[in-house]
């Protein structure tokens, strides 16, 4: 099994990198919209959590900058009907604790938010794994608990046409720096760093 892969970031593409090991060796790792978002620029160091799927017909290296990030895909491959690929998608549409907050929650309508992912899946997927995501453990902090503000704002970033991960991200963000705030302000400071504005 490959847990892990060190090197220089050779390759940066929206679904893979490759990695130059200290050894010689490239690994090609397929990611996440979320794990192509946070990457440094090329020629510099970097760590992936890993999971090899092996096939008849190809090895496949996924990669995650958290080992709570990779916990979640490999939680998701225990859903019927859930392979890498849809896997990889959902991590690319929800954040992973948005992910687990949608299966504890029960949330099918977040889970169809996801490309591929209608209702018989996503009832598919939480039938599955609802009793079993709290053995994955907990996200890193970021901050806090989600609250009913986070939430609305959120919802208030979709109905503008902004995907899960980009919503949760600007949220989280504007929650950190202030946490007193109410919708309308949250949603305004979302958007300004959403637009860079």
């Amino acid at each position: 099994m490959i847990a892990q892969v060190t090197g220089t970031l050779v390759v940066r593409e929206l679904d893979r990198v490759e990695i130059m090991t200290a050894g010689g060796v490239a690994y090609e790792c397929l990611i996440p919209l979320s794990v192509y978002e946070a990457l440094p620029r090329e020629g510099a160091q970097i760590t992936l959590q890993t999971h090899l799927v092996v096939r008849e017909d190809a090895w496949l290296l996924y990669g995650f900058l958290q080992p709570y990030e990779r916990a979640v895909f490999q939680k998701l491959l225990g859903a019927k009907g859930v392979g890498p690929a849809l896997a990889l998608g959902i991590l690319s549409a929800l954040t992973p604790d948005r992910v687990v907050r949608s299966l504890r929650d029960k949330d099918i309508t977040t889970l169809m938010r996801v490309p591929r992912v209608g209702r018989k899946k996503a009832e598919q997927i939480i039938l599955d794994l609802a009793d079993k995501i709290d053995t994955i453990g907990t996200a890193p902090s970021t901050g806090g608990t989600p609250s009913p503000v986070a939430d609305d704002a959120i919802r208030a970033l979709l109905a503008l046409g902004y995907n899960q991960a980009e919503a949760d991200r600007a949220v989280r963000s504007v929650m950190e720096r202030t946490p007193g705030g109410n919708v309308s302000v949250v949603v305004r400071a979302a958007l300004a760093a959403l637009t860079g504005k």
